[in-house]
């Protein structure tokens, strides 16, 4: 498991590579899409390690919107990022929570 998801970071960085160099006409050796690959999985650990550090520290068994956010805080841009996404992802939730209710209503007029 741990092997297949370090290959598909590392197949992922290749593609990301291999758009970038094409829309900038420049070229990423093996060595550094390696060496983008293993940081890049390196740091998704550190992450992983913090997000799991957070939610234990609240005695919660599972990761929070908030404990990920908390593990962005020091990169700007990937802070407003996030709270951007997770923002639009409540207002979804309460879209579609609003339209369950609505739909439990009629459902229960139809009855009558």
């Amino acid at each position: 498991m741990f092997l297949r998801l370090k290959a598909a970071v590392h197949y992922t960085v290749g593609q990301l590579c291999q758009k970038l160099g094409d829309d900038h006409r420049r070229e990423f050796s093996r060595q550094v899409i390696a060496a983008i690959a293993e940081t890049t999985f390196r740091q998704c650990d550190i992450f992983a390690k913090d997000l799991e550090a957070f939610a234990r520290h609240a005695k919660r068994n599972t990761v929070s919107t908030e404990d990920v956010k908390l593990a962005a805080r020091r990169s700007t841009a990937l802070s407003i990022y996030i709270q951007n996404k997770s923002e639009e992802l409540n207002q979804d939730l309460k879209k579609k929570s609003t339209g369950k209710k609505k739909s439990r209503e009629t459902e229960e007029e139809s009855r009558e």
